[in-house]
């Protein structure tokens, strides 16, 4: 059970990097390279950007939970 809880933290980690590498900063960036042609929507930002926001706090809640459930355990079993 833990080793496979501690897998998913790693792929939870790996998958946090990729998403926070693919954002944009200030016009530029990987994400702009695949949604360049999109409209923006009113608050300036491309639908590409906005589902990358979204899949990020997706995994940074997934990464977090998965942290605290380790802690959890790790306290709870002197592991």
């Amino acid at each position: 059970m833990v080793v496979l809880l501690e897998i998913i933290h790693g792929i939870l980690a790996v998958g946090l990097i990729v998403a926070i590498l693919l954002h944009s900063g200030k016009g530029t960036g990987l994400s702009s390279a695949f949604g360049g042609a999109l409209p923006s929507t009113f608050s300036g930002t491309s639908i590409i950007e906005k589902n990358l926001n979204r899949i990020t706090v997706g995994l940074a809640s997934a990464f977090g939970v998965t942290s605290l459930i380790l802690y959890y355990i790790s306290q709870r079993h002197g592991l």
